[in-house]
């Protein structure tokens, strides 16, 4: 990658920014195509006119902050407490056996809200950031950092969609979906006069390519945003979904589920007015980045009552709300809604 302050770091830095760029130069000259061409230029009725701007201007205005919130809110850093000192880092290093390390972690993270492991059933270590993993926790290789609840690195937002942006990505794929469907649907009449003959001038070619470019994506749109629509539901994130997270008890794909309205709460909050705005939400009860509601056969042994809850505080001004959940107990977060 080269160094920070050299000429190829900042080369890489620029390339990431292409297919942001790209989808940019497609939003602002659809927003030509559709405004210009088709409405000004196209449509005769002005109270059509009028509509398809309104509709149009709240659906790209919608898309687009929630956009620029997916691309521009910064990573969440891992809490100071994760940072293992590099006394212990050391011993780590020369210790003697998988064991021995194994030891040294679960005496580092006794006192730490972690209940995923590994394949080996070891408290998560890594090694470049030198840090205990929260869970959900995984380390970004694009980033180079750790990052809290961490689902994928997107090149065509250039971050990693994780706990601090998942809701507005969510919110992007929506209104990116709702304002292809919309383009699709209004300039679908015009696309049929165009093969008969009917329609005449440059826009009609500015027409037919932003009909056919709305619904290539809205058709490419329509698998992704269902997909996170369902994880959302259940609770996982796409590496969950291709790999189980382990708990001490093995894997477990719903380890995290705590009811279908709770997952969605996780993600968007407890506010309803704000549920569809790209701000940022959230339950703190039902998960703030680091601690996370499980199955209560995935507790520790530290672990409270599942019926409560409390906080702990790890320093730095710190507190993480901790709440349990019993499967026995499908009441206990308002798995059925208020």
């Amino acid at each position: 990658m080269g160094k920070q302050n050299g000429s190829c770091w900042w080369c890489v830095k620029a390339f990431k920014w292409i297919p942001v760029i790209f989808i940019l130069t497609i939003v602002f000259w659809s927003y030509y195509a559709y405004v210009v061409q088709l409405c000004y230029y196209t449509i005769d009725s002005y109270l059509q006119k009028t509509l398809y701007l309104i509709f149009f201007h709240i659906f790209i205005a919608m898309f687009l902050w929630s956009y620029w919130k997916t691309v521009f809110t910064d990573l969440i850093s891992v809490p100071e407490v994760f940072k293992v000192p590099l006394s212990e880092v050391e011993k780590l290093q020369q210790a003697q056996s998988e064991e021995a390390q194994c030891a040294i972690l679960e005496r580092l993270g006794q006192n730490l809200p972690v209940s995923n492991r590994t394949i080996r059933g070891a408290i998560r270590f890594c090694d470049k950031c030198q840090l205990i993993k929260p869970d959900r926790a995984h380390h970004c290789s694009v980033c180079r950092a750790c990052v809290l609840k961490m689902d994928h690195h997107c090149p065509w937002v250039n971050n990693c969609v994780a706990y601090h942006n998942y809701k507005f990505f969510i919110l992007f794929l929506g209104y990116a979906l709702i304002y292809c469907v919309f383009i699709a649907s209004t300039t679908l009449q015009y696309f049929i006069h165009f093969w008969k003959g009917e329609l005449d001038g440059m826009g009609k070619f500015h027409i037919l390519f932003l009909f056919f470019i709305a619904l290539m994506f809205a058709v490419s749109l329509n698998s992704l945003f269902f997909y996170h629509c369902y994880l959302i539901l259940h609770n996982r994130s796409t590496l969950e979904a291709f790999r189980p997270p382990m708990f001490r008890m093995g894997k477990d794909k719903d380890g995290f589920n705590i009811g279908k309205y709770n997952n969605f709460q996780e993600v968007f909050g407890e506010n309803k007015k704000l549920w569809f705005l790209p701000i940022f939400t959230r339950y703190v009860f039902l998960g703030n980045g680091v601690v996370y509601p499980v199955r209560a056969q995935h507790q520790g042994p530290s672990t409270y009552n599942s019926m409560g809850n409390t906080q702990n505080s790890f320093g730095d001004g710190i507190s993480f709300p901790e709440r349990t959940y019993d499967e026995d107990t499908h009441n206990l977060l308002g798995d059925n809604g208020p």
